[in-house]
């Protein structure tokens, strides 16, 4: 006698074959945009071909790359981070001035971190304690902080120690300071996100917060945890921009907002939560840096640079939409 099939089971989907849950992914996309990328690249100019090269280019954008991989963590918890560019600026502009106030390196550079915490802890408690949209919340936050930071530095520059100055050219194993601390952190973020019971706690508060508080995951206090971990790396990220400019303005990081949220969305994160990887964001990073650097050396004018990574922006959130319409993570 044959089992009695219900209706759900008899309209469960046959499974996808394996080769098709790898290749119709997101990462996959951005791997093949990546390596055609650095084809077109190689084409207009051969210093492309030269591993140096392209680590020395993407020093000009680690900063916003490392910020980029939290913010990552904190859209798959289905929330959003606007001001981290203007954190750096003010965590920054806290550090010079009080380095330049006479205030000991180690405690302007504790006073700088200690900003970006407080700046996180804000963001955090009038999303969480407040029920305010994230989105709402650091838009008005990305205009306080950055205007904090105009009060404090004014429209000069306020110049940091020179032994300080040129993280940027520090190499470890022929690799720059910036780029190793952004590979150590992919792959930091990477196993927590992927192989830990936190990491899989954000990708169900993303899902469905309301389920995931009925299973006793405590969406509240993971959310907070990462908006604070996103204002400590921002301001960390804000102290190494200051190390290779050598200098802090008000206007340090302005428009880093726009290229962290493409990297990670480049990357196949979801804007609505519950998906993506830090592998998507590490890849996208190299896209977002071949794409940029190419486009200088063709000459191509910093509006139109700006037309081509909004143009990205907006066809990622499309591609993405479109692969998670009709595949599971």
């Amino acid at each position: 006698m044959s089992a009695i099939q219900t209706p759900a089971t008899r309209e469960l989907p046959p499974a996808r074959p394996r080769w098709q849950v790898i290749v119709v992914r997101p990462e996959t996309m951005t791997l093949v945009l990546l390596i055609a990328a650095l084809f077109g690249a190689s084409l207009l100019s051969p210093y492309f071909l030269d591993v140096g090269y392209i680590l020395r280019s993407f020093t000009l954008s680690a900063e916003f790359a490392i910020v980029a991989l939290v913010l990552t963590m904190v859209i798959i918890a289905g929330e959003i981070d606007l001001s981290p560019a203007a954190n750096m600026a003010l965590s920054a502009c806290l550090f010079a001035f009080a380095q330049q106030a006479g205030v000991p390196m180690p405690l302007a550079i504790a006073i700088g971190l200690f900003a970006g915490l407080v700046m996180g802890a804000i963001n955090g408690i009038m999303v969480i304690a407040l029920q305010i949209p994230s989105i709402i919340v650091t838009i008005g936050t990305l205009t306080l902080y950055r205007g904090l930071a105009q009060v404090i530095a004014g429209d000069k520059s306020i110049r940091v120690p020179d032994w300080f100055i040129g993280i940027n050219t520090v190499l470890i194993a022929g690799i720059p300071l910036t780029v190793l601390i952004f590979i150590v952190m992919s792959i930091i973020l990477g196993v927590v996100l992927s192989m830990t019971i936190f990491g899989r706690q954000i990708y169900q508060i993303g899902t469905n917060e309301v389920a995931a508080r009925h299973a006793g995951i405590r969406s509240q206090r993971i959310k907070m945890s990462l908006f604070l971990l996103m204002g400590v790396v921002s301001a960390a990220a804000g102290l190494m921009t200051a190390s290779r400019l050598g200098s802090v303005r008000y206007d340090l990081g302005l428009g880093g907002e726009l290229q962290m949220v493409l990297m990670a969305m480049l990357g196949g994160t979801y804007i609505f939560g519950g998906r993506g990887t830090i592998l998507g964001t590490f890849l996208a990073a190299w896209l977002l840096v071949i794409v940029s650097t190419g486009m200088t050396v063709a000459n191509v004018p910093p509006s139109v640079q700006l037309v081509v990574q909004g143009v990205l922006l907006i066809v990622s959130i499309i591609a993405t939409n479109f692969i998670y319409s009709r595949t599971q993570r």
